[in-house]
């Protein structure tokens, strides 16, 4: 099914975000997940090391993304890449809400501080 409709969508919440998973194993993709995050005023997100690569585009509001320790604002329009590996934190520390579209290769997982393995659903 090539075309996936917003009212197909999933929608999870984990950690006080929001995420819009449209493309995945259950819509027929066979090598990549993306999803529409929405990361609510205030949120600090826990930091996690990444085992895939992860490309965000911030589709409105700010966001700070810490990435191997180096750290950014981003705006609407600005994007970041996250390699393999990486250790990554997402923070919005303004009164608004953000919005981000993620793309990764399906089979991602994050290891939170605490030894914890997440598996997420919307990129797998």
């Amino acid at each position: 099914m090539p075309f996936i409709r917003s009212d197909e969508a999933v929608v999870y919440d984990i950690h006080g975000a929001h995420f819009t998973s449209y493309v995945s194993t259950s819509t027929g993709s066979r090598d990549l997940a993306a999803w529409r995050g929405e990361i609510p005023a205030g949120t600090v997100a826990p930091v996690h090391t990444i085992s895939h690569e992860e490309v965000f585009y911030v589709l409105s509001g700010r966001l700070r993304l810490t990435i191997d320790g180096e750290t950014a604002e981003l705006g609407a329009g600005d994007a970041a890449v996250a390699p393999a590996g990486a250790t990554l934190g997402v923070t919005n520390r303004t009164d608004e809400p953000a919005r981000m579209w993620v793309t990764t290769r399906l089979g991602l997982s994050a290891e939170l501080a605490n030894g914890e393995t997440l598996t997420p659903p919307w990129a797998n």
